[in-house]
């Protein structure tokens, strides 16, 4: 086993324990696909490398230590036997490398993110969380498993200086200037499709809010700066206590 710890800085040491409580998160709220999809990180003072999960590992297994650190060509820079899925390297490398403050991404193939990805009217302004980040949601339309180099430009045209989107058909997709900020982002969208999961399912007549209320709580919304610093360390907290392997 690699000694990672002492042979990277303090920053990146405490950036990949983030990363890897961050990876701990998705299943315990039941937004896994088993090994596939992906969060990312920046490693601290390196702009071209970024730290992701080893294909192959359940997120309940990733830790601070087996994060693979990659440039942005796809070269792996860790001292590891383990590689990293090129679909996730893909997008990825695509938003890292063209959005400064993308400092954390995560990608995921929720039950109610996928579903609502598939609506052709994508998000719609049903709940209090949906219209806090509705206004705030890019739009991606599907191109098939994303493996090609092509599609990078058409994904960071699209998403623009949106930190967030509906990859349609695919997922939802959400970024920050820290973990702590990728985690409250993609957290409201994925609370704003589960609810309007469930409103739809009723097959009853839909609510909506009056364009005064959608429009006052989309200002609202505008910025989760102050919820992202308090609700990052209590949900690390809760990682910890129900298993602190992850720091490792």
């Amino acid at each position: 086993m690699v000694d990672v710890k002492n042979n990277v800085s303090k920053e990146e040491w405490e950036t990949r324990q983030d990363l890897a409580a961050f990876y701990r998160t998705i299943p315990y709220f039941g937004w896994d696909d088993l090994i596939f999809t992906h969060i990312s990180a920046k490693v601290p003072g390196a702009d071209d490398e970024f730290l992701i999960n080893p294909y192959g590992f359940l997120f309940d297994e990733i830790t601070a230590s087996n994060l693979v650190k990659v440039n942005l060509k796809g070269k792996i820079l860790s001292d590891t036997n383990n590689f990293i899925n090129p679909a996730g390297f893909t997008i990825h490398s695509a938003i890292h490398e063209s959005r400064e403050d993308a400092h954390c991404i995560v990608h995921l193939h929720s039950n109610d993110g996928v579903a609502v990805a598939s609506l052709k009217d994508g998000l719609l302004p049903l709940s209090q969380t949906g219209m806090l980040v509705r206004s705030q949601i890019a739009y991606h339309d599907y191109e098939g498993v994303a493996l090609f180099e092509e599609e990078k430009e058409r994904l960071v045209k699209d998403l623009g200086d949106a930190r967030l989107m509906i990859l349609r058909n695919h997922g939802t997709l959400a970024l920050g200037k820290n973990v702590a900020e990728a985690f409250t982002n993609i957290y409201f969208l994925e609370k704003a499709c589960s609810y309007q999961v469930r409103a739809l399912s009723g097959n009853l007549e839909l609510n909506y809010p009056s364009e005064v209320s959608i429009e006052t709580t989309r200002q609202q919304g505008e910025g989760r700066e102050m919820a992202a610093a308090l609700l990052w360390p209590a949900v690390k907290r809760k990682m910890e206590r129900l298993d602190s392997s992850f720091l490792n």
